[in-house]
């Protein structure tokens, strides 16, 4: 531990797994206390709070209930006093379908999830830390930059969160909220969703040679909630192994 976050409080959604729970392992070992927030726990995520003990602990969260959003946010400042940065990483996937395939719905429930809810966290988490300084991270995808075949739904509300964040972090500046916000852009990475065969044919399609791990995004997190991140506004930090850059 090197307490790049010690004293700040942070709310991680999505955050019973995968890339969130990536993210607040990491913010537990630099001194953050962490809210984690999902539809319902895990057994990775309880195993992971019975280590924590106080510095970490569960909050139930629909991300699209603008009326949950500002539930745990008051819980979260009554268990420790402050919020200090909001992690927006909830997010879900379409059925790989063509466009001219994608039901309504499921484009609506992605979009809603993806986009709404990462609307959602920016809108509450900068009421709340306007004046006192924090940090939104949004975390996008590299699908927020480039088009991938049977993604149209993940694309566009990945694109959004991209686009909203600058808006975002614009309104902050003109307005001297001094919160920060940025987004994080990852590649493939390793979840325990991944069978052998994909994970395989995702490193194959990245110039590193293998894919990512959640922890790869936490110290990313890191950083921008940190105040070593002061000059990072409206900035996208992509973590994916070369990608994009082909």
């Amino acid at each position: 531990m090197t307490d790049r976050l010690k004293g700040k409080v942070a709310i991680i959604t999505g955050g019973t797994g995968g890339i969130g729970l990536g993210i607040a392992e990491c913010y537990v070992r630099e001194g953050a206390k962490v809210v984690l927030t999902d539809i319902k726990e895990t057994e990775e995520s309880k195993h992971f709070l019975d280590e924590r003990g106080d510095q970490a602990r569960f909050m139930a969260l629909d991300v699209t209930d603008e009326a949950q959003w500002q539930d745990v946010i008051d819980k979260t400042i009554k268990a420790y006093g402050s919020l200090d940065i909001v992690v927006n990483n909830a997010g879900i996937a379409p059925k790989a379908v063509p466009i001219d395939q994608e039901p309504y719905d499921d484009w609506k429930k992605v979009i809603r999830v993806n986009l709404d809810g990462t609307f959602l966290g920016v809108k509450h988490g900068m009421a709340t830390m306007k004046g006192k300084g924090g940090s939104i991270i949004n975390i996008s995808s590299i699908e927020g930059f480039v088009g991938m075949r049977f993604g149209g739904p993940y694309n566009a509300s990945k694109g959004g969160s991209r686009s909203l964040t600058k808006a975002a972090a614009l309104d902050s500046a003109a307005n001297g909220y001094n919160v920060r916000v940025n987004s994080v852009h990852p590649g493939f990475i390793k979840t325990p969703l991944l069978n052998d065969h994909l994970e395989k044919a995702m490193a194959e399609l990245t110039p590193l040679g293998h894919i990512g791990d959640p922890d790869d995004i936490g110290e990313i997190c890191v950083y921008l909630g940190s105040d070593e991140s002061k000059f990072a506004m409206g900035s996208e930090f992509v973590v994916d192994g070369g990608f994009i850059a082909q």
